[in-house]
């Protein structure tokens, strides 16, 4: 009777990758399982909890009001589990979970060699995507841009840099005359299309996309305009001081890690990932605002 009570620890990993990944199947492939048996681990859950916890969309997997209480819980027992197995500091290496921007994410591979990353389980993805990682617990350390830091996330903020933000084109990009500027945006990111509106520039948005190669490669093949920052633009795309574009404001970018880490490990993984900004200069130079008491 009491053993019927205890959640099994792999059907927690399972909806946390079920989460991470967005679907079933990619979620067993995360987790090294069949499809099926995946299936079966969150039939065992539904069972367990006593109401279903996904909905298939055209999207993938969506988490049902249950579901997103059931992650929630996941991710909180998970975290503690991890934290158990660390506690004797032998025997079960710590991996630690760090959370970058696509951007930094290919800086960090660049720079660091391959024993840099033993210890490591990396998530790159949006800013957005990896700051809600951070908050709910399941990322360590996370480098993402944040041009305003809300309270929640002021927090966990470590360091912060400033980068230039730059247009860009290719090469052979010509602006036809009396044409809208075609620009190349991520979903939400304003910061390119105000400076055009507060200019009185005509502009369209030829196309919203979260992939970053997707969004060089429509750039490459001339489709339209984009702006990054300074460190992140290719060789074969040039920068774009046209006169008919905005001056952009620069990028705020920030290490944080998450409440409840530890201190010392903060600080160890903050100063590893660090070097990625190594040639900027800081904005001011940031105190963690997690180093006392942990």
């Amino acid at each position: 009777m009491l053993q019927a009570l205890n959640i099994p620890i792999e059907a927690i990993r399972t909806i946390v990758a079920i989460a991470e990944t967005g679907s079933l199947s990619k979620a067993a492939t995360k987790l090294g399982l069949s499809q099926p048996a995946v299936s079966a681990q969150v039939k065992r859950l539904q069972g367990l909890i006593g109401g279903q916890l996904f909905v298939k969309t055209a999207n993938g997997t969506t988490f049902t009001d249950l579901g997103e209480l059931a992650l929630q819980q996941a991710r909180i027992i998970l975290n503690a589990n991890d934290q158990m197995l660390r506690l004797g500091g032998g025997g079960t290496a710590c991996v630690y979970r760090i959370g970058l921007s696509s951007l930094f994410a290919q800086r960090l591979f660049e720079r660091a060699g391959r024993s840099a990353f033993s210890d490591l389980s990396i998530h790159v993805d949006q800013s957005a995507a990896i700051r809600k990682g951070l908050i709910e617990g399941y990322i360590d350390v996370a480098v993402i841009f944040a041009p305003h830091a809300d309270a929640e996330l002021a927090k966990t903020v470590c360091e912060q840099r400033v980068f230039p933000a730059i247009w860009v084109r290719s090469r052979d990009f010509v602006l036809s005359p009396g044409a809208p500027i075609p620009i190349i945006m991520l979903p939400g990111q304003d910061w390119m299309t105000g400076p055009l509106d507060r200019m009185g520039s005509a502009y369209k948005v030829v196309l919203h996309t979260s992939d970053y190669l997707v969004r060089l490669t429509a750039v490459r093949l001339g489709i339209g305009l984009t702006a990054l920052p300074s460190f992140s633009v290719p060789d074969d795309l040039i920068e774009a001081p046209d006169y008919y574009l905005p001056q952009l404001s620069d990028l705020r970018a920030v290490i944080c890690a998450r409440s409840g880490l530890r201190g010392d490990v903060a600080a160890k993984l903050v100063k590893r990932i660090k070097g990625i900004f190594d040639d900027h200069i800081p904005d001011p130079p940031g105190k963690c605002a997690l180093g006392k008491g942990l």
